[in-house]
């Protein structure tokens, strides 16, 4: 009797894996309580933590990235390491397998605040830790989400300081007062 060299076990792990690739989200589980998956190819991307989702401003909580210039906004220029963290955004964001967004409320210009998952992981806290952002929980609070904010405190704290200015700083420094 010939005997397959495939396994019971290969041969699910095979299937798995093809469906996966293929877009079959039954096996998909969120990576947070309330996380909804992100089509990707849907992201249109502003700066290091704004993108825009299917119409929807998204500002990611818990940090902020250098600026990027947008005169629009009144930002006549870029702050240094803005486009970096633009782009780190960028590439993590479209070349993960999982993309997904825990919504808030808005905040005072009409985003959408969500925390943010790049297959599983906290976005902010990969910011944090490769120095492209500044935490904002101590200034704002926990959003609701005082586990995820405290994880965000601790990146922080173990992370090397941004060699830039803190971007709220930055900005009352160099934008336009009337683009808003």
């Amino acid at each position: 009797m010939l005997r397959s060299p495939w396994t019971t076990a290969g041969l699910a792990a095979l299937l798995l894996a093809s469906c996966a690739r293929s877009g079959d989200e039954s096996g998909y589980a969120p990576s947070y309580p309330g996380a909804k998956r992100v089509d990707v190819s849907r992201v249109q991307f502003e700066d290091g933590d704004t993108f825009a989702y299917r119409g929807e401003v998204i500002r990611i909580l818990g940090i902020d990235t250098p600026e990027t210039k947008s005169e629009g906004v009144g930002i006549p220029y870029d702050q240094p390491f803005g486009p970096e963290a633009s782009e780190s955004t960028r590439v993590w964001i479209t070349r993960a397998r999982v993309v997904e967004i825990v919504r808030d409320g808005p905040d005072t210009y009409g985003r959408r605040l969500a925390h943010v998952f790049v297959d599983g992981e906290l976005l902010a806290e990969r910011l944090l830790a490769h120095a492209l952002a500044y935490e904002t929980v101590s200034a704002f609070g926990d959003n609701g989400f005082p586990d995820l904010a405290d994880r965000i405190l601790k990146t922080a704290a173990q992370s090397p300081k941004p060699p830039f200015q803190e971007p709220y700083k930055w900005r009352r420094k160099n934008q336009k007062r009337d683009a808003r």
